[in-house]
């Protein structure tokens, strides 16, 4: 039977310093760097929440950590690289530990001007998928796209116009 190591407790200044190296990897939300700080502090102990508390206070201040510049950028690359649509990047954020106030301002700003049907067929032809020729496909077209974030209005639109027959279409009620 193996014993772990003991954890080894970290002042402000380092734990500062791995905070800053985790948002240089990679733009993160404050649950999201919390989470990580958390494991490297006893979080049962007082000290360990302050801790945590204060780095992120110092990131957010110096400019650093903002849930609201993350949703904005997050929002506006997943909808210029990966052609997502609207509800894909609500989802997203959710998971990610953005608040609804945050989330629902940012994606709103990014997806303004955005035509969800020329989004959604830039995604199938990202994706190279072709006019369905049965029921199977045209619902695993409708899945795909339901996965990517577009709404069923939107896919039924699509499928309407490549002349998919009624009886194709997936039932599916609003």
């Amino acid at each position: 039977m193996g014993f772990g190591r003991p954890r080894k407790l970290e002042t402000e200044g380092e734990l500062y310093e791995y905070a800053v190296g985790a948002l240089g990897r990679r733009m993160r939300s404050v649950a999201e760097l919390k989470r990580l700080l958390r494991q490297r502090v006893e979080i049962e102990t007082e000290i360990g929440q302050t801790l945590v508390e204060l780095v992120v206070r110092r990131l957010k201040d110096q400019g650093y950590l903002s849930d609201a510049k993350y949703a904005a950028a997050y929002s506006a690359f997943r909808r210029d690289n990966e052609k997502y649509g609207r509800r894909r990047v609500i989802t997203d954020l959710k998971i990610k530990g953005v608040h609804g106030e945050v989330i629902d301002e940012a994606v709103d700003s990014t997806f303004a001007e955005v035509n969800d049907e020329k989004q959604a067929r830039d995604y199938l032809q990202r994706k190279r998928l072709k006019k369905p020729q049965d029921r199977k496909q045209a619902a695993r077209i409708f899945r795909q796209l339901m996965r990517a974030g577009f709404a069923a209005k939107t896919i039924f639109a699509i499928l309407k116009k490549w002349n998919v027959d009624e009886e194709l279409l997936p039932e599916f009620e609003e």
